[in-house]
């Protein structure tokens, strides 16, 4: 799947670690993408609320649809991130792609989504495909 068949696919978008910080690309990324109509769903594990969005600790604790899980943590914990999903997906069929930000490699991490049927990007900027469309 192309990044303008991504982009013009999928709605939802769960962000692993997006940041209270606006400064941080953390932040400021997931910001772009609900500027741009996304519905942006933060996952923090230490704020009730973020960019005005309810903020949840867990992927699990998401009630929306996912279908995108965008993830800024280090790359040697995307491998549990990964599992947390799968988890997911065996249970509520959702999450379609995850996609690690620029910077973030984990190819265990990919290995291990693709085999469970999830689409996989690994070191690209979801800001920087969007305004290269």
């Amino acid at each position: 799947m192309t990044f303008h068949e991504i982009f013009e696919t999928y709605t939802s978008v769960a962000v692993f670690g997006m940041s209270t910080n606006p400064s941080k690309p953390a932040h400021y990324v997931p910001a772009f993408m609900m500027e741009k109509g996304y519905d942006v769903i933060p996952i923090n594990p230490v704020a009730e609320e973020i960019a005005g969005r309810k903020a949840y600790k867990t992927i699990a604790d998401v009630p929306e649809k996912i279908d995108i899980l965008n993830v800024f943590r280090p790359s040697e914990q995307c491998l549990e991130v990964v599992e947390e999903a799968i988890n997911r997906k065996r249970r509520t069929g959702d999450i379609q792609l995850i996609w690690l930000q620029e910077g973030i490699i984990n190819e265990a991490a990919r290995k291990l989504a693709e085999e469970n049927g999830i689409d996989f990007i690994q070191n690209h900027c979801m800001m920087k495909e969007y305004n290269m469309l």
